[in-house]
């Protein structure tokens, strides 16, 4: 821990040795995203990872150049009790996901260029992208538009709707992603945005075409999906078209 952060509770040494580790997943996805491009000039990155077994979260923030590159990371407790840092006070952004659904682990908040095209738009983003396709059934991303509706409540019920979503996108502002793993969280991240950005450029060429005929199959049996849940989801595709 750097002298500038400040523990408010005693922290065991496995939840110290947690902390580091999110520290440096934290520092290797930030720089893996800025410089492919995929966050936005203002670097807007924040993570929020469940400690395992705990009803304690760590929040991290990019290390911008806005603030000398120092990492911003604090420890708190679902009840906003303070362990390491400056948390937000009571319950914290995203701690409803991960009570309600406790196989998210990581919630993270990005701003990036494409997806926040969709997002100032107010529009979903259907997925039309295969590498995308490959690890999801999900097929479009919600907006998350009317604010008097915290944002957690409203990620809540789309999970319980379709529980294979891993994102939405925040009307006027980003996207919010999760899932479980900073580094898994984060390179679908950077698949997401890709998808976006070519989607927006396929605008010139009369817009993304829905996927031919063959490709869910081939892409849901390369075995990233669950086989039940391809199944399962390939079912319903035909059931469509029939």
């Amino acid at each position: 821990m750097s002298n500038s952060e400040t523990v408010q509770k005693a922290l065991s040494p496995a939840l110290v040795a947690f902390v580091e580790q999110v520290k440096a997943d934290t520092q290797k996805v930030s720089r893996i995203l800025w410089e492919s491009r995929t966050l936005s000039a203002s670097q807007t990155f924040q993570i929020y990872q469940r400690v395992p077994g705990e009803d304690i979260y760590v929040s991290a923030a990019y290390p911008s150049a806005w603030d000398d590159g120092v990492l911003k990371v604090a420890v708190a407790g679902f009840d906003g009790s303070a362990y390491l840092g400056k948390p937000q006070g009571g319950p914290g952004r995203y701690t409803k996901i991960f009570q309600k659904h406790p196989r998210v682990t990581t919630v993270i908040h990005a701003h990036t260029p494409s997806l926040g095209a969709f997002a100032s738009a107010h529009k979903p983003l259907t997925i039309r992208y295969v590498p995308v396709t490959r690890e999801t059934v999900a097929k479009e991303l919600p907006v998350y538009i009317d604010r008097r509706q915290p944002e957690q409540d409203f990620i809540v019920e789309r999970i319980d709707e379709n529980p294979h979503l891993e994102a939405v996108v925040e009307a006027n502002g980003g996207s919010t992603f999760w899932g479980d793993g900073i580094l898994k969280v984060s390179r679908r991240i950077q698949l997401i945005e890709e998808g976006a950005h070519f989607q927006l450029l396929a605008q010139a060429l009369g817009g993304s075409q829905a996927y031919g005929p063959g490709v869910l199959e081939q892409q849901w049996k390369m075995g990233l999906v669950p086989k039940d849940v391809a199944e399962a989801a390939l079912a319903a595709a035909r059931a469509q078209l029939s």
